[in-house]
């Protein structure tokens, strides 16, 4: 969550969530887009015998086992840059969180992939909610995520997927919205 913003009186929460589009992204996808075209090149310069880069000459290179391989490489890492730049493209996991006292609803919106269900749209009643719980798990794989505990004891995940917030911002970002609500906060 990048944005918060109350409007309205201090009637409305809005929380926006980043999803795909970050830097990280754009960064992993240029390079893997670069390498797997690299690859793609070298095996195919080995099989045409004409040097298709410019910072090296594969022409030497025999095309069985070698080019073979790269061909391979070139293919795989073309397809996953592909795959990347597409979820950037749609913005996969991006949305926003809306808690308004005024209507007394709460709605949570992400961008799926394209199909029937692209548009993933919650709506819950804000007298429905239970409690705001934190999820902190340190390790390798750390994981630090806020839920909205809702009645029928579902927890929707409110923060983004990927990189971790810091834990003073997840405290912050979970006492505001516990304060906003009138919930408890759990987890921390």
């Amino acid at each position: 969550m990048a944005v918060q913003q109350v409007t309205q009186d201090n009637l409305v929460l809005r929380q926006e969530v980043i999803g795909s589009r970050r830097f990280s992204n754009y960064w992993w996808a240029t390079i893997v887009s670069l390498g797997g075209l690299g690859f793609l090149l070298s095996g195919l310069s080995s099989y045409l015998k004409v040097n298709l880069l410019l910072v090296s000459n594969t022409t030497s290179l025999q095309f069985i086992p070698q080019g073979v391989a790269l061909l391979f490489y070139g293919v795989a890492g073309t397809l996953l840059a592909s795959y990347l730049w597409l979820c950037i493209y749609w913005n996969l996991g991006g949305g926003y969180n809306e808690f308004n006292k005024k209507t007394g609803t709460i709605k949570i919106f992400r961008w799926g992939f394209p199909g029937k269900n692209r548009r993933i749209d919650l709506d819950y009643k804000i007298e429905d909610v239970q409690a705001v719980r934190a999820e902190i798990k340190e390790g390798i794989n750390p994981k630090r995520e806020l839920y909205l505990r809702v009645k029928p004891r579902r927890d929707i995940p409110l923060t983004r997927v990927g990189q971790p917030l810091s834990l003073s911002k997840l405290e912050n970002l979970g006492a505001e919205l516990a304060r906003f609500l009138e919930t408890p906060l759990e987890g921390l």
